[in-house]
């Protein structure tokens, strides 16, 4: 089972030899690190993942979570696991240790943190979201809101939600109607109704802090007019200690397609008057505090949704190596030749190829946008933290939004991989492909991302962002076209380069005329065409080091693992751009049937 979670091998070629991450302790903030401590972390979370949460995957889904007499029971078998990982520290290991953190970077944690989401996401939810809320607070609240709050949230000591989404408003924020009214002692009294709430109410921890979303009395309609609050299920008195339970409630628990051992719940606030909640940053500028926890909670998305598809893949690869049946193609008419594993069938070797390339290049371009949040921070010049800064924001959409399609796409290939087989439970890779597919709609749909990059990410700076990116893939195409073995690939991933960046421009000039709704039906189609040049672009970066290490004698032993590398990057570029560039072709030719056809026509 152990090998079935994330391939160690590649994720060392990630850090350490693409994106050379050991450079990180050159700096002050990190240089207590080294790359063996580095090392031994992911080390020692793949063997607590593995002993301890994996084997809570299928027990978990199976038990499911109920609500019972007002209390959300979860899965039993989540217990222990939690309490371990919380004593660990694994909770929240970028933050500062006065926290209850280890300071580690962003790029390590994700890494080890393709263990602890890989092994089960559904556990994983009670273990993290309390992080996003702390780190709300660190960046947005007040002294007194950080003593009181921040450590006990990053320890996991109190759990964290996140409540925006309402039965009336869906993704449409603005028009919430939770309200708040404010109180002589500084409190808020808060009355509405939330629905589709993460880990919304357990007893993992002794308390739940909620970030609410809420209009007060008279502000502003729409987004400019929403505030935030901090709403606990039970009250924090003044020294820290518990108080009484607040007028916050779940009413129901979600019955889903997938992740059934984490609690979605429809949550009630002030149903009898007296849900009290603290203001967090100012008022009216709630969305602004709350795009800090979006944004990570997309990065998080993006890891959840590609390790799903390692996990897949990697069980689908052995299965594949240890199913025999049919004869081998050669011998198809030669009734007396044994029958083969089904990875020596044409088809399925290609199945196992798409799933390979995809995985190695979600995993490269996850590792990245981590990294880039890391140089954001710490990098020699201001210009270069801003033009982190601006790659991460630009990129971030199309992570969530590609990792998430892609992510449950090659889950689901998994289980053609396995026939009949995978569609049982007897396999672990349905329950992988239902786990996988909520990660394209919460956290802000494929459409809202889309919009999102089209609507804001292309123009950032005048273009800026967007020119780095397309400069960032062209020093790798130039460096690939140095390499005989590689000058093929390099030039067609130019010609997507340069084909997105025109269609890009189509897009962006269509979207400010008079046919911007034409722009905004073809989004999702240039976010899909975007991550595919991502892929090609961490794939061919993937092949120019693995062509480099085998031209200077690589160990025997690693041979295979470097030849596969071109193999993936050939595989993609040469199978799965050409369509890419038709999808392209169809952005710029611009079709408006999906906005010209009658309501009565559909």
């Amino acid at each position: 089972m152990a090998e079935q979670i994330a391939d160690r091998r590649d994720i060392d070629f990630v850090l350490f030899d693409q994106l050379n991450v050991d450079e990180l302790c050159h700096v002050e903030k990190f240089r207590d690190f080294n790359k063996n401590t580095f090392t031994m972390l992911i080390n020692e979370t793949r063997k607590f993942a593995i002993k301890e949460i994996l084997p809570t995957y299928q027990a978990g889904d199976r038990e499911g979570v109920r609500l019972e007499n007002g209390n959300v029971i979860i899965p039993e078998c989540y217990r222990r696991p939690f309490n371990l990982l919380r004593e660990a520290e694994f909770t929240s290991i970028t933050e500062d240790p006065e926290y209850g953190g280890q300071g580690v970077p962003e790029t390590i944690a994700t890494a080890a943190a393709e263990y602890l989401v890989g092994t089960n996401f559904a556990f994983a939810t009670y273990s993290f979201l309390g992080h996003g809320t702390g780190k709300m607070i660190e960046l947005f609240g007040t002294a007194r809101q950080k003593e009181l709050y921040l450590k006990k949230l990053y320890t996991a000591q109190w759990g964290g939600t996140m409540l925006l989404t309402e039965p009336n408003a869906g993704s449409d924020v603005g028009s919430l109607e939770t309200t708040a009214k404010p109180n002589k002692d500084g409190t808020f009294t808060l009355t509405g109704n939330k629905i589709f709430i993460t880990s919304g109410d357990h007893d993992l921890t002794e308390n739940i802090i909620h970030p609410v979303l809420a209009r007060i009395e008279g502000a502003p309609k729409g987004t400019k007019g929403i505030s935030l609050f901090l709403v606990p299920k039970y009250r924090v008195n003044d020294d820290g200690s518990l108080g009484e339970k607040n007028d916050i409630v779940c009413t129901g628990v979600e019955e889903k397609m997938g992740i059934h051992g984490s609690a979605t719940c429809s949550m009630a606030l002030g149903s009898k008057g007296k849900c009290r909640g603290v203001l967090l940053g100012e008022e009216n500028k709630g969305m602004k505090v709350m795009f800090h926890m979006m944004n990570e909670a997309r990065l998080g998305v993006g890891l959840q949704s590609f390790a799903h598809a390692s996990n897949a893949y990697l069980y689908a690869l052995n299965y594949a190596r240890e199913r025999i049946q049919g004869r081998a193609l050669e011998d198809t008419l030669n009734h007396a030749a044994p029958p083969v594993a089904i990875i020596n069938h044409p088809d399925v070797r290609r199945m196992l190829l798409e799933m390979k390339s995809h995985v190695e290049g979600m995993r490269s371009f996850t590792y990245y946008v981590a990294n880039c949040f890391d140089k954001a921070k710490i990098a020699d010049t201001q210009e270069e933290r801003d033009k982190s800064k601006m790659m991460s924001e630009l990129l971030t959409p199309v992570l969530k939004t590609y990792n998430s399609q892609r992510g449950f796409d090659m889950c689901v290939k998994a289980i053609q991989v396995y026939g009949g087989a995978g569609y049982t439970k007897d396999y672990p890779v349905e329950q992988l492909a239902r786990d996988c597919k909520i990660a394209s709609i919460y956290e802000g749909t494929d459409g809202i991302q889309a919009m999102d990059l089209l609507g804001r990410k292309l123009g950032m700076n005048n273009g800026q962002a967007f020119m780095d990116f397309i400069n960032e893939v062209k020093g790798v195409i130039a460096k690939a076209k140095e390499d005989d073995g590689l000058k093929v690939l390099a030039d067609r991933t130019e010609t997507l380069i340069n084909d997105l960046g025109h269609a890009a421009m189509h897009l962006g000039t269509t979207a400010m005329s008079d046919k911007f709704k034409v722009a905004f039906a073809h989004s999702v189609p240039f976010v899909e065409v975007m991550g595919d040049t991502v892929m090609a672009w961490m794939l061919l970066w993937r092949a120019n080091i693995a062509s480099e290490k085998l031209g200077n004698g690589a160990k025997k032993k690693e041979v295979p693992y470097l030849e596969g590398q071109i193999k993936s990057a050939d595989f993609f570029i040469n199978n799965i751009t050409p369509m890419t560039l038709g999808k392209i072709a169809s952005i710029q030719a611009s079709g408006d049937a999906a906005v010209t056809i009658s309501d009565a026509s559909f």
